[in-house]
């Protein structure tokens, strides 16, 4: 890169801080999930929050209660109240990958670092806490009142931080939710490829693709990285 952004904005979920939702929903379905093909169920759990934020907002607790109950209802299997309980009370527990943090305080040295994340602020505040290292801004679905991949939700981040999108790069895990709407709204991307997933540089680049945020900073050109 021909300069460093004056903004680096990053994805939490599945980015930064580790997305354990498959690990909780396990935990959540206990024995119930003998009866019931997994595999397919955790992926049509996926499917269903995709597709839900892509509705009418409504709070990301509102989100994942509604798709766990119908899920679990589709699978007939019994939901009470306690799984959606279950589910919200580990979201602001995950922490950062190991890698994250001591990147992201080389990063901030140089940038201003912001997070736009599909979440409540009270719930990406305690997300932060963990991470341990401080950012400048965070932008959520709940400010915004629309979720990534819709274009709301980016255009509330350039009147936020009061800036041009030129002055943005913006680092992400998620192809769908973040890269191929920063490709189609003309927003520079990194792509955190962490699980090995199929991109598409035909439709979606060009865009970097790394690993983890370990060769983030020489990328972005801080001197000496």
């Amino acid at each position: 890169m021909n300069k460093l952004p004056k903004y680096i904005t990053f994805d939490a979920y599945g980015t930064l801080v580790n997305f354990e939702m498959t690990k909780v929903t396990m935990q959540i379905l206990g024995e119930r999930a003998k009866q019931i093909d997994t595999e397919k169920f955790l992926q049509e759990f996926s499917d269903m929050r995709f597709d839900e934020i892509l509705k009418e907002y409504r709070p990301y607790e509102a989100v994942l209660r509604r798709c766990l109950s119908t899920m679990m209802r589709k699978y007939k299997l019994d939901y009470t109240e306690a799984d959606g309980d279950t589910m919200m009370a580990a979201v602001p527990t995950w922490g950062p990958f190991p890698d994250v943090p001591p990147i992201l305080r080389i990063l901030r040295q140089y940038c201003k670092i912001v997070i736009i994340s599909n979440t409540e602020d009270r719930l990406i505040e305690k997300n932060i806490e963990n991470i341990g290292v401080p950012f400048d801004d965070y932008i959520t679905a709940e400010q915004a009142r629309a979720y990534k991949p819709t274009k709301l939700i980016f255009d509330y981040t350039l009147r936020k931080l009061n800036c041009d999108k030129s002055e943005i790069l913006h680092v992400a895990n998620g192809f769908e939710y973040d890269i191929m709407p920063a490709h189609d709204f003309g927003w520079k991307k990194i792509w955190i490829n962490r699980y090995q997933e199929k991109g598409d540089q035909a439709a979606y680049g060009p865009y970097e693709t790394l690993t983890d945020l370990n060769g983030l900073p020489a990328l972005v050109g801080i001197p000496g990285a």
